[in-house]
């Protein structure tokens, strides 16, 4: 094994991160190790242990900073009010999360994709983070979205925003050549054009 350079405290943890992100999307939750981690990012294991304890905390940290990646991601373009011009505003924030997908596939590959065998902690994290959008986006629809006035469910409206948001970026990340934003964006505007 060829010693990589000495990396101050910060960066060899985020390094080590990205490592375990690469292996979880490439070989789902069972292709990660701490011996797997530390071969990959060129170092000895006690380094990996020295930064996260065992294989639960490394997880438990790749975890919760992928999670606060996305919603940070989601939280600089979900609109915030819908009262003005919501097609056009919707549209905006959509095509910032198709942007953020396609800036940062293996952390929206955990998020929207989770690996066979991911563990409990993934999917409650991601459930929490889901339950903040869509109440972000309740209260974003609640006046209503198209010119038929406030919203009658502003939950199943959120809901459904956020289902056809998802389904685009899932479709981006497992078959962009089929599904470009610029195809899946152009569809969206259809869609919300019928709510006009």
């Amino acid at each position: 094994m060829t010693a990589r350079p000495r990396l101050p405290a910060a960066e060899r943890r985020d390094q080590l991160l990205d490592v375990a992100r690469g292996l979880v999307v490439a070989e789902g939750f069972k292709g990660i190790s701490i011996e797997a981690v530390a071969r990959e990012a060129g170092i000895t294991r006690p380094i990996v242990y020295g930064h996260f304890g065992d294989l639960a905390g490394l997880l438990d940290a790749l975890l919760r900073r992928e999670s606060e990646r996305a919603l940070a991601q989601l939280a600089a373009v979900l609109p915030t009010d819908l009262s003005g011009n919501p097609r056009e505003q919707l549209l905006a924030g959509l095509r910032g999360y198709l942007a953020a997908v396609e800036a940062a596939p293996e952390t929206w590959r955990l998020v929207l994709l989770p690996p066979e065998g991911a563990p409990a902690r993934l999917r409650e994290g991601l459930a929490v983070g889901r339950e903040a959008v869509l109440a972000h986006l309740a209260d974003a629809a609640r006046p209503g979205v198209g010119s038929g006035g406030a919203s009658p469910d502003p939950e199943l409206t959120a809901r459904t925003l956020s289902a056809i948001a998802d389904e685009c970026a899932r479709l981006l990340l497992t078959d962009p050549g089929r599904y470009p934003a610029e195809r899946l964006l152009a569809h969206a505007d259809w869609v919300l054009g019928q709510l006009a």
